[in-house]
């Protein structure tokens, strides 16, 4: 089908849209969002609508949802002021208001009949890589959508462990959540040969697990099975998921290689829930939720690595908003959490990144940390996020030039998570004095992550580095709304004292400070 408005063109079969003949890059979930508004444009659709069909559910904040909204916004060439395309109705929802006319594809143009095929948007890698999928939540109850996600996060972390396989991050292939998949277009949109999707359904104590291996370029099956037991086996039917793919993709494997994989886990259910809670609203931002329950949960387990690391996480945010009345509080707590997390991580990446980026933050021996991320890496070099957490430390460290190679690096191995990499890569642009190309950078960490107050400081440092005071000054004020707090009095991690001048001084700057 192919929506018609103005002079755009939005094609659903090849997931385009185009003004003019001219294609507009869309983020697969902005494509989404479009497409759902004008398939339901005789109506107004709320929020719950929107979360319902477009995340799939789950939970995302109203800075998330309005960020999105803005973003189709621009693809049609309306915005918040005129809304002549897309309007916003108070308390109630939004509506596609805009003249649209509807034809079927002519089947000339399908893709399969096409002259040439599309090329692929990101080139394979040299060695076997797989994304895996959101798997879809097939039990009764809806609420236990996370449940479905924590097992999907599981699986990828098991499979990551295998040194010789490519395995994308979470933030990649969850943003595919809630769609109707083409697995050929997603092997191309993420650079991958395989894709692993599947299904899970839990009732009462009992659990399963459906999976399907697919080789994307051609969409052949290579694989398909299911795992039956209680939840007192969920980490056994985990483990035997990746061993299967990883025996499918290479025969050659010896089953002590998934053996190795297996890491240390919470032999309390009850922890392991609370957890997996907690994580969901942790991506949602929703922080002081998230760190209740993670106490909760370690109160029952005091010995596992991810709630303690993922709590020291949250501490670590809390603290860096200056204003909040607790931070005496938080800090000290974050720390205990970030120590007792490294003494029980192992060889578990996530935990060890988690531990030394909160620890960074609140002061610990740098050059430890950055020791603590190289040895989470080489447990598993296919950890975006510990790529992610490597180029901040490197950047405080004063090394900017790493800094952005080791984020490219987050960047390949989670092509869709967008917002990882974009405050990171213009902070690092800007402390090398590149302020035109940090520009942009920060503008999109600011669209992706409105309630973040570093990209607004950033961004407004970097403005009246290049001279455009105004600018500098409407950012300020955006920030304003994000905190109260926008002193230069900062806690400022950086090594390098041209670095923390280079940023003083062009908030000193933006504030309208003389000294």
């Amino acid at each position: 089908m192919r929506f018609l408005f103005g002079d755009h063109v939005l094609d659903t079969a090849c997931r385009e849209l185009s003004r003019g003949g001219e294609r507009i890059a869309l983020e697969p979930q902005v494509f989404d969002l479009l497409v759902y508004l004008l398939q339901n444009r005789e109506r107004v659709v709320s929020k719950d609508d929107l979360l319902a069909s477009v995340w799939g559910g789950r939970i995302v904040s109203d800075a998330t949802l309005d960020s999105r909204i803005a973003a189709a916004r621009r693809a049609v060439g309306d915005n918040g002021a005129a809304q002549t395309l897309i309007r916003t109705f108070a308390r109630k929802g939004v509506r596609f208001v805009g003249e649209v006319r509807e034809e079927a594809k002519p089947a000339a143009f399908a893709p399969e009949m096409a002259g040439e095929p599309r090329q692929p948007e990101l080139a394979l890698p040299d060695k076997p890589s797989i994304a895996v999928l959101p798997f879809a939540n097939l039990s009764s109850d809806p609420q236990q959508e996370y449940f479905a996600d924590g097992m999907v996060e599981e699986i990828i972390t098991a499979l990551s462990r295998i040194r010789w396989l490519c395995v994308l991050a979470r933030n990649s292939s969850f943003t595919y959540k809630g769609q109707i998949i083409d697995v050929k277009q997603v092997g191309r949109e993420l650079g991958v040969r395989y894709v692993l999707e599947g299904s899970v359904r839990r009732g009462g104590n009992r659990v399963r697990i459906a999976a399907q291996l697919i080789e994307a370029e051609s969409g052949a099956h290579l694989w398909a099975d299911r795992f039956d037991g209680s939840l007192e086996d969920v980490f056994d039917l985990q483990d035997k998921v990746a061993s299967s793919v990883a025996g499918v993709i290479e025969p050659e494997l010896q089953a002590a290689e998934t053996v190795r994989s297996a890491r240390c886990r919470t032999s309390d259910l009850s922890a392991y829930d609370l957890y997996l809670r907690a994580y969901a609203m942790y991506w949602a931002y929703q922080l002081r939720p998230a760190l209740a329950l993670l106490e909760e949960a370690i109160a029952r387990d005091p010995h596992y690595g991810p709630t303690l690391g993922l709590a020291a996480q949250c501490c670590q945010h809390l603290v860096a908003n200056l204003n909040a009345p607790d931070r005496d509080v938080i800090g000290p707590k974050g720390i205990d959490f970030g120590r007792r997390a490294v003494e029980v991580a192992g060889d578990n990446p996530g935990v060890l990144a988690n531990a030394a980026m909160a620890l960074a933050v609140f002061g610990e021996d740098l050059d430890a940390m950055i020791a603590l991320v190289d040895r989470a890496l080489a447990f598993n070099p296919n950890y975006a996020r510990g790529w992610h957490t490597s180029s901040w430390l490197r950047l405080w460290a004063g090394e900017a030039n790493l800094a952005i190679e080791h984020a490219k690096i987050s960047f390949r191995l989670s092509p869709r998570a967008t917002e990882m990499p974009t405050a990171l890569i213009g902070t690092a642009l800007f402390f090398s004095g590149r302020f035109e190309e940090a520009v942009p950078s920060l503008r999109l960490a600011i669209e992706d992550r409105p309630a973040s107050p570093n990209p607004y400081r950033y961004l407004a440092a970097c403005y009246a580095h290049m001279g455009l005071l105004d600018e500098a000054r409407a950012t300020i004020a955006r920030l304003r709304a994000v905190t109260p707090e926008v002193s230069v009095d900062l806690p400022l991690p950086y090594r390098n004292p041209q670095h923390r001048e280079l940023f003083l001084s062009g908030l000193r700057l933006a504030l309208g400070e003389t000294t």
